[in-house]
């Protein structure tokens, strides 16, 4: 069990280094500006969207995917395989890469702990650890939905963020690591309603921003 738990550390650690690559900072560098200095101030996917076009979003996204999937990727199917995890604990470290992704991202140490909110990496993290094409679908699906509707971003992410744990009872509710494969996948939900508090708050006001809102258009 020891053994196990340093693995989960070190896979942690490895995944928070390159959660720490801030792909909305650095898109916003190239374009010269500061990206934590408008709109939400955040240097996530929607604000990169906001303030400076769809293709500085598009490529925000897909690099903050991609920092997830590398470690996560290589957890899954060449770490785990060679050291003969099986299925469970395949899982639940594939999930502890993705939750050190999720914490690089949301307190980067190179931009002084004060970075995103996870919701793409967060997606990531959907994607690799399940790998069911039906329940990235749905999620996506509802997503959009959400999203397409209200104009929330936030709303959308606030209910995806529920298919990690949702995912993990209903196919991993019997393995002997359930209650740390759990804790683990709720840490995500916890760590992207933390970080949306303020989202929260306006969205129960009635004040939370829109997407694509009109500049006269009360958000």
């Amino acid at each position: 069990m020891l053994t196990y738990i340093i693995t989960g550390v070190i896979i942690l650690i490895i995944g928070y280094v390159f959660g720490c690559f801030s792909t909305g900072y650095i898109v916003g560098k190239m374009n010269g500006m500061d990206i934590r200095s408008t709109g939400s101030g955040n240097i996530g996917t929607t604000n990169a969207l906001r303030s400076l076009g769809a293709k500085a979003g598009a490529i925000t996204f897909l690099g903050d995917l991609l920092k997830a999937f590398i470690p996560m990727l290589t957890v899954k199917f060449v770490y785990c395989p060679h050291a003969g995890y099986g299925r469970d604990l395949t899982y639940l470290f594939t999930l502890c890469a993705g939750l050190g992704v999720v914490l690089g991202h949301n307190f980067p140490v190179t931009l002084r702990f004060k970075g995103g909110k996870g919701i793409a990496v967060s997606a990531a993290v959907i994607v690799v650890s399940t790998l069911h094409p039906l329940f990235i679908a749905v999620g996506l699906a509802i997503f959009i939905a959400v999203v397409a509707v209200t104009r929330y971003v936030s709303l959308g992410s606030l209910i995806v963020v529920w298919f990690i744990p949702v995912f993990s009872i209903l196919y991993y509710r019997t393995s002997e690591y359930f209650p740390v494969i759990l804790f683990i996948s709720l840490i995500f939900t916890a760590l992207a309603y933390i970080k949306h508090s303020e989202n929260i708050k306006r969205l129960l006001n009635g004040t939370e921003n829109k997407l694509w809102a009109k500049k006269n258009e009360k958000e």
